[in-house]
């Protein structure tokens, strides 16, 4: 049979891609609440972020590399920090170099799905209460009309917030990441607080340009009950609610948004008995760098729970942290496949962007995870090395066919 032939495993109109975010690539980001929390002399962080991977420099470079390996979208973040780097005061030359960036990124051939808010927030909103702040919700929607009107054209699809799940539970409750609380308590008040949030963002997105589409990125990681005791199985479902159903079961109503992104990258047991409140992988899962558990069939899983949303999906993230590629290739393979099992059950799901493009600054744990498609020596003026998982990917892309991926 021709290779044309083949039946393709994903829509035509797939968009395929990677992702990354601003203080995580762009380097030099000063004026926000992370950069005070990695120079802490008590802080979680292994390291600085110091220059990122100089992609604020970079981007149009970095954009061309990744069109050329088969890439039709990408995945970034604005930099809220650059944008009002003081209240209600913002700057025309962080938006112009916005401008810059996204109009080379659609000039290059990919849609741009731009991120607003990514962990980060600026010094002035941190040090006034952070996401418990009295006004913090009209504050960050103020924000996000703003960019709005500045950026609406270049943006088809907006990402409210990254994650919300995740900025509650390790900055909230885990306390390492800022601001570095352990209150079960505040938990689960920003949890609810960066829900409205995200309606209200929509709305000011809506206010601010009709060309966007807007959604919510969510970290959907599949948890199970350590044990199948009562305690055990409670407290699962306790946890289930406030990781999961709460974000899922809470989009609803005109202000929902337009489609979901779905976040996944394990599978997690959850313990009663844990003073962390998890508990390892089990004997016989492979892990990763992050010391996370593999599962590829939880993605598929996690697929049909958050279309019971009815919005459309895109999967945002999905990565494995990795300095072994051909570990990356079979996470790929295996990941791709229960995507394309998920579409096979009728699952609506509209693009993959990997996490992440490129090796970056991985937030507390520094740069030494590899997540990335691309590495980058930082000894050696920044210089992208596309690695073989790459070219596979690319392979994928291009034919919307996973037999692909093994040069079939």
């Amino acid at each position: 049979m021709n290779t044309h032939d083949r039946v393709a495993d994903f829509p035509a109109d797939f968009l395929w891609g990677a992702a990354t975010s601003a203080h995580q690539v762009e380097g030099g980001n000063t004026n926000n609440d992370w950069w005070d929390f990695e120079h802490h002399p008590a802080t979680a962080a292994r390291e600085s972020s110091r220059d990122g991977i100089d992609h604020y420099h970079r981007y149009a470079a970095d954009f061309a590399l990744l069109r050329s390996l088969g890439h039709n979208a990408h995945r970034l973040s604005l930099e809220w920090s650059r944008i009002e780097p003081a209240p209600g005061e913002f700057s025309a030359s962080a938006i112009a170099h916005y401008r810059r960036a996204l109009t080379a990124l659609a000039e290059s051939g990919m849609t741009p799905m731009v991120t607003l808010h990514h962990f980060t927030l600026p010094r002035w909103f941190a040090v006034s209460g952070g996401w418990l702040g009295p006004e913090a919700v009209s504050l960050f929607s103020r924000y996000c009309r703003h960019v709005a009107e500045a950026l609406g054209e270049l943006m088809p699809l907006v990402c409210t917030i990254n994650e919300p799940q995740m900025v509650a539970l390790h900055g909230y409750l885990e306390g390492y990441h800022p601001p570095g609380i352990t209150n079960p308590t505040l938990w689960k008040r920003t949890g609810r607080v960066l829900l409205e949030a995200h309606h209200a963002a929509v709305r000011a997105v809506r206010d601010g340009t009709d060309r966007s589409r807007t959604g919510l990125a969510v970290q959907l990681p599949l948890l199970a009950p350590v044990r199948d005791d009562e305690a055990a199985v409670a407290f699962h479902a306790a946890m289930q609610h406030e990781i999961v159903d709460l974000y899922l079961d809470g989009l609803t109503g005109p202000d929902r948004g337009d489609w979901l992104g779905v976040q996944y990258y394990r599978k997690q047991w959850v313990d009663p008995a844990s003073p962390t409140m998890f508990a390892p992988p089990p004997a016989g899962f492979r892990t990763t760098q992050m010391g996370w558990a593999v599962y590829p069939d939880g993605l598929r899983q996690i697929l049909h729970r958050a279309a019971d949303t009815g919005l459309p999906l895109y999967v945002t993230e999905n990565g494995i942290a990795t300095e072994d590629d051909a570990e990356r290739l079979d996470y790929l393979q295996t990941h791709l496949a229960a995507v394309a099992q998920a579409i096979r059950e009728g699952v609506d799901v509209r693009g993959y962007l990997h996490w992440s493009a490129f090796d970056n600054f991985e937030w507390s744990e520094g740069y030494g995870p590899k997540f990335g498609l691309i590495s980058v020596d930082h000894d050696h003026d920044f210089a992208r090395i596309p690695k073989p998982s790459a070219y596979a990917f690319a392979e994928v892309a291009r034919s919307g066919r996973l037999s692909t991926m093994n040069g079939n």
